[in-house]
């Protein structure tokens, strides 16, 4: 479920689709909400088991699984850092939007490391996304509005760059 990243993907978009359902006061518009990211979540990842190749799963070479470890250590550091930082100084409402930034950084040379550059695309459309709920809020939106902007635009990067996996493979088996 996890071949070429998909799970991950999937995952981590259902976690952003959460994010900007935290705008809606409605529990009648979260549900039904809610239980479409878990659905199409789920999809995307069975069809990953389905459809991509074994060779796309399994541990990464010794230098690559270092070179990921890296990225994602200082990822999750700045990520740390970003809600201390913001908690104390009481913009609490940017950390998504910022957080969305960093995980769009590391993308960047995550695309190098796996040697797949086609993955800066999700990386700067999730830096877009950050930019935007930056903006939203700088122009006085409210944090509503940026969870919403930042999480939505966040969860479709995230499922759409999943799907482009699957398809993908799909689509050039010899190329998965």
């Amino acid at each position: 479920m996890f071949k070429a990243g998909v799970g991950f993907f999937a995952l981590f978009g259902l976690a952003w689709w959460a994010a900007a359902l935290s705008a809606f006061d409605s529990t009648a518009v979260v549900a039904v909400a809610a239980v479409a990211g878990v659905v199409l979540s789920a999809l995307l990842m069975v069809a990953a088991k389905r459809l991509l190749p074994e060779s796309a799963g399994g541990r990464l070479p010794k230098e690559q699984g270092r070179a990921f470890g890296r990225i994602n250590l200082v990822q999750w550091v700045v990520i740390a850092v970003i809600v201390v930082v913001c908690g104390r100084a009481g913009v609490p409402e940017f950390i998504p939007a910022l957080v969305a930034i960093v995980v769009g950084v590391h993308f960047l040379p995550l695309a190098a490391v796996f040697g797949q550059p086609h993955m800066r695309v999700p990386g700067v459309l999730l830096i877009v996304a950050g930019a935007a709920g930056c903006g939203i809020g700088l122009a006085d939106g409210s944090p509503e509005t940026m969870r919403l902007a930042v999480g939505s635009l966040a969860a479709l990067t995230l499922w759409g760059t999943a799907a482009w996996t699957v398809i993908g493979a799909a689509r050039s088996p010899e190329e998965a």
